[in-house]
């Protein structure tokens, strides 16, 4: 199956074709289905943030801010995986430069 570009904005939780239609952070190569797989896990990433946020803000004195966050840095790590697996050569170099 062909590859095409995609354009990811981790912060802003998208995977799009048109380069121009929002600001972006990193261009994969994927077929449709890979696309597709990346933004199931930003949108779970958001989920798992929006979980967390209640830990963030009203504190327990017994759940370890580690804990909270757990989930979030998990899925966190999967999207990072991922857009480096279908990283563009400058989307890996620029990965590997911030790590």
């Amino acid at each position: 199956m062909d590859r095409m570009n995609y354009y990811v904005s981790v912060t802003g939780r998208s995977v799009l074709t048109d380069s121009s239609a929002t600001s972006y952070e990193w261009v994969i190569q994927a077929t449709p289905q890979e696309a597709e797989h990346l933004l199931g896990l930003l949108y779970l990433m958001q989920e798992k943030e929006e979980e967390a946020f209640p830990g963030m803000v009203f504190p327990w004195p017994d759940t370890p801010e580690q804990d909270v966050n757990r989930v979030y840095e998990a899925v966190l790590q999967q999207v990072y995986r991922e857009i480096y697996r279908l990283g563009t050569p400058e989307t890996k170099h620029q990965i590997k430069q911030s790590t």
